[in-house]
């Protein structure tokens, strides 16, 4: 896998380059990254994102890119960061890189694009962050229907209207893989743009859905609060598919410390 951009150190989990930054670091380095014509490409994996670049070979070749920058969603990926003795900073949320991006944008005059999201989420985040931010230049937003992946005609209104937007910043909110997928179809648009998926934070930022506390994101349960509103659809992600590969992830990366590295 490519490391990040020059300028970033990373730190290594699972052949994964996580940039060892915080937040306002990064927010820093898009801005300052735009400014000098350049493009780029935000993933923020959380356990499961990261389960999905470790097992599936084809979401990992789409993600790759040289512009592509990894920061750690999930409080375990830092500590697991911890226990290699390779320490990351701290968590660098998706949902918290969105506002202060988009608080970075406002200040520099840098124009940002809302993409995803279920119907009429968007416009609303957009008219709380334009209340906080009367400086931010919303160049659109626009919510595809379900879908939309299937559907040449959306697909090319969806290209349309990036193309005369011509956002410097694209955030994206489909949740993973579907959000990826899009970016990877679009970036060739906007090559000089920075696109981010940031998956249900459209939906904080309007108050459709309730983050966690401060304290639970800072002790690593905003997983469990998110299931506690969801239950339906996040329990077997969460439970099901996630508890046991943070299990064997750790018991992995225990042996692996320890001088029994695992077998590939």
């Amino acid at each position: 896998m490519n490391a990040p951009q020059p300028g970033a150190d990373v730190v290594w989990i699972e052949g994964v380059p996580f940039v060892a930054l915080r937040l306002s670091e990064v927010v820093s380095l898009i801005i300052r990254r735009h400014s000098e014509g350049q493009g780029g490409w935000v993933v923020t994996p959380n356990l499961d994102i990261l389960r999905r670049l470790m097992l599936d070979r084809s979401f990992r070749s789409l993600v790759n890119t040289e512009t592509t920058l990894y920061t750690a969603d999930g409080m375990p990926i830092v500590w697991l960061s911890y226990l290699l003795g390779t320490p990351l900073p701290e968590r660098v949320a998706g949902s918290d890189v969105f506002v202060e991006l988009v608080a970075e944008a406002a200040r520099c005059g840098k124009s940002v694009y809302l993409l995803g999201g279920t119907p009429g989420v968007a416009e609303v985040a957009a008219r709380v962050l334009l209340e906080k931010f009367p400086a931010l230049r919303l160049a659109g937003c626009y919510a595809p229907p379900f879908g939309f992946e299937r559907d040449a005609e959306e697909m090319a209104k969806i290209r349309q209207l990036l193309e005369s937007a011509r956002p410097d910043i694209v955030f994206v909110g489909l949740g993973s893989p579907k959000q990826e997928q899009l970016i990877a179809a679009l970036r060739e648009l906007l090559p000089r743009s920075w696109w981010l998926g940031i998956g249900v934070s459209f939906s904080f930022v309007a108050g459709d859905v309730k983050r966690a506390p401060v304290w639970m994101r800072r002790v690593g349960l905003e997983w469990f609060f998110r299931v506690l509103q969801e239950p339906k659809r996040l329990f077997r992600r969460y439970f099901i598919i996630g508890s046991p590969f943070a299990i064997r992830l750790f018991a992995r990366n225990l042996l692996r410390r320890a001088g029994f590295p695992p077998k590939e």
